[in-house]
């Protein structure tokens, strides 16, 4: 029998693929995930597990649509924003079909075109779709509004499908979201993992027409989001005015290790969110591998085509701290 090989995509958080890892105290910089998250009460022990979830999240929908300012049919939910962008490149795309994926952004596009049998491509020319991530992994950079409803009104004049991912917006500015925009060929992607620093409860969740909606609900396999992630989300969803506490504290911590980085004359992307991106005085494999003997886990960023750059996520002062104390001893004199 003969399979098809598709290469899978890195990501962040593998602390426990780190030799020692479980015996040595690791301050996990790869992770970008908000470090002052919303603080509410959930108890997971109250969820019943002796029935399905409902499988059509009718509610949760309502939910989200409320929350939106959308229809509960233009709402698609899933297992974390991963399966939503496979569900979506099954429905959206046919075989052959060439896709835009911008270099350096989330490696799971171009592997979920893949998975389709569509050829992610990196020019716009005769593409039936394009990946476009809106505040960007791993730059953190943000595209205005305004340009983001002329490329929607761009895809709609030719036909073509717009995947926006969102993941991000709820650390940058959420008045610079379009999920309010109607569009038949613009489709949206959020996610709690990054805002809430929940990446152990797997739910994303997508907004788009009734119609593409529909169909990537039908993909989706039964019961993809369980009675736990069900509940967590209608909790977060309660608590969403909290992130306003969240994005202060993000910026000036931001700001904070962003000016040290620059005093020590190091090269750093501008950023709006909880990341950022550094390019490294020595190949960022190497720089990696120093900081971990102190205790530091980064980002290396080889595998969004940046191998001299690496990514470091916004944390506590403290820790923010205790990273430049590690880094004083790994930079070049």
């Amino acid at each position: 029998m003969r399979f098809r090989w598709i290469r899978k995509t890195e990501h962040g958080g593998r602390t426990h693929l780190v030799p020692g890892s479980t015996d040595t105290v690791l301050i996990d910089f790869s992770e970008n995930l908000n470090p002052f998250p919303p603080s509410f009460s959930w108890k997971p022990g109250e969820i019943s597990v002796s029935s399905y979830p409902d499988n059509r999240y009718a509610t949760l929908k309502e939910h989200i649509a409320r929350i939106e300012g959308r229809k509960a049919d233009e709402i698609c939910v899933g297992n974390g924003s991963v399966e939503i962008i496979r569900s979506f490149c099954i429905a959206a795309l046919k075989y052959g079909d060439s896709v835009l994926v911008p270099p350096h952004t989330f490696g799971e596009y171009a592997v979920s075109v893949e998975c389709a049998g569509g050829i992610p491509v990196t020019r716009q020319d005769g593409c039936a779709a394009e990946f476009f991530c809106n505040p960007n992994n791993p730059t953190g950079s943000l595209v205005p509004k305004n340009m983001v409803l002329e490329k929607i009104r761009e895809h709609e004049d030719a036909g073509t499908e717009l995947f926006i991912d969102e993941a991000f917006i709820d650390l940058a500015d959420p008045a610079e979201s379009v999920t309010g925009v109607r569009s038949e060929h613009t489709f949206v992607l959020r996610s709690l993992t990054k805002a809430f620093s929940v990446p152990g409860i797997r739910f994303g969740w997508g907004v788009g027409c009734p119609e593409l909606v529909a169909a990537i609900e039908a993909i989706r396999p039964p019961w993809s989001v369980n009675a736990y992630a069900e509940s967590y989300a209608h909790a977060a969803f309660d608590n969403v005015h909290q992130m306003d506490t969240s994005r202060k504290k993000i910026a000036e911590e931001r700001s904070f290790l962003a000016g040290e980085l620059t005093m020590r004359g190091l090269s750093v992307c501008p950023s709006v969110v909880n990341f950022l991106l550094v390019r490294s005085p020595v190949r960022a494999s190497g720089m990696k591998e120093k900081l971990l003997s102190c205790g530091i886990l980064v980002r290396d960023c080889a595998s969004f085509g940046l191998p001299d750059h690496f990514r470091i996520a916004v944390r506590t002062h403290d820790e923010n701290q205790t990273f430049l104390e590690a880094l004083d001893t790994c930079l070049p004199l």
